[in-house]
């Protein structure tokens, strides 16, 4: 930042609170905004499909971690946000904002990913899923308690701390405003029940690798991945913050480092973890089992109305088939006539062969077999049309034409 003018880029009524957003001196503050505003259109894009893509998710699973998805992304996009204030100069305003979101934002991304590790290893486990209203409860109270830390801690340091001093420049007197007047390592130390959240997530992901289904286990690792770089992220801007830059720039690489932490493990939460898992609630991957028993009942039931259709069309063919033979005079009624449509199986339709054979057991050998020739003589004739009943026994057969005629009459009637 220049002392004796507007640096190189800024206008010249802008505040000088504002120049690093605009020096182009300070590359840093430049490239931070630039990849800061760049990660809030995109978190805000991912927002509205999320809530867009409700309404075509079939699984009720990932319509119960959707309310988990949507705060984590809230979160993230506060991360982003919150780096602009690391970017400017230090203020009442901005040193306030800077002691109480950084842990408050770090602590709602992951106890969203402590919530949905807890899911996950429900499920992983074959156990019902917990209901969406307590995963939402469990997310907010963890949450609390970082909000309540912090809001003490700023409490307490305000009033302990007094004003700067009177005589101060415009300035001094803002960089020496009492949420300013803080050590790095009490920064540090304010963080430890963020840091203790980040430990159990990646436990507990580690936890859901030791399940049976391979499904949850792709998005637990998902949050063990994204977890293992935040714990990498965070370790080094802990060392430099602490240690590195007294030894390096001094006090001027504070904000720089804090800002850089922010928006990079920010993007490490979008690229890592929200876009893989919008892709895997997008698609349906979920087994339903209902609907598998509901598509094989459909299938039996279609195939038994087919079988019944062709066993009704097969009985109708044989009808139709009887029923173009050519026409006699003397034609007895076919037991067939009475068909009703029912299935052969569960009515008694007695045979041509069982009518004889009720009549042989009726009458005597003579006259059955007077019955039958006359009655197959007939048959032949009219099928054939050529050829003539037999001459044999011709005073036999007119002596008993009479009680042929009279079995024929009884067959028809049966």
């Amino acid at each position: 930042m220049a002392t004796n003018g507007t640096p190189q880029g800024c206008g010249p009524n802008m505040d000088s609170l504002y120049y690093n957003l605009c020096d182009l001196s300070a590359v840093w503050g430049v490239v931070v905004e630039a990849v800061a505003a760049a990660g809030v259109v995109f978190s805000f894009v991912l927002f509205v499909s999320l809530l867009a893509s409700l309404p075509f998710m079939n699984a009720s699973s990932k319509k119960r971690s959707l309310a988990l998805q949507v705060c984590f992304l809230v979160f993230t996009a506060g991360l982003l946000c919150l780096s602009f204030a690391f970017i400017v100069g230090k203020d009442f305003a901005t040193c306030a904002s800077r002691r109480f979101l950084f842990g408050v934002l770090f602590a709602g991304c992951f106890a969203c990913h402590l919530m949905e590790c807890v899911r996950l290893n429900v499920l992983v486990r074959g156990h019902k899923e917990p209901q969406c209203w307590i995963l939402c409860l469990g997310t907010l109270g963890l949450w609390l308690v970082e909000v309540v830390i912090n809001t003490e801690w700023l409490i307490i340091t305000v009033v302990r701390h007094p004003l700067g001093p009177p005589n101060a420049t415009a300035e001094t007197g803002r960089a020496t405003a009492t949420p300013c007047n803080i050590a790095n390592e009490d920064f540090v130390m304010a963080l430890i029940y963020v840091m203790t959240l980040i430990l159990i997530v990646v436990v507990a992901s580690l936890a859901i690798m030791a399940g049976k289904h391979a499904q949850w286990k792709k998005e637990g690792a998902l949050i063990l991945v994204t977890n293992l770089l935040s714990v990498g992220i965070w370790v080094a801007w802990i060392v430099m913050y602490v240690y590195g830059n007294e030894r390096t720039g001094g006090p001027t690489w504070d904000d720089p480092t804090l800002a850089i932490a922010l928006v990079a493990n920010a993007w490490v939460f979008i690229i890592i973890y929200t876009i893989p898992q919008f892709c895997c609630m997008s698609s349906d991957n979920e087994e339903q089992p209902d609907d598998s028993e509901n598509v094989y009942v459909n299938r039996v039931g279609y195939e038994t109305i087919l079988k019944e259709q062709s066993s009704q069309n097969m009985f109708m063919e044989n009808k139709a088939f009887s029923m173009d033979e050519p026409s006699q005079a003397s034609k007895p009624v076919s037991p067939y006539s009475g068909y009703t449509g029912q299935v052969r199986s569960s009515v008694y339709q007695p045979t041509e062969l069982a009518l004889i054979t009720k009549q042989l057991g009726n009458h005597a050998p003579a006259q059955s077999f007077d019955m039958i020739i006359p009655r197959a003589s007939a048959g032949s004739a009219a099928n054939s049309g050529s050829s003539t009943p037999s001459t044999h026994n011709q005073a036999g057969n007119a002596a008993h034409t009479p009680q042929s005629g009279h079995g024929l009459n009884r067959t028809a009637q049966w």
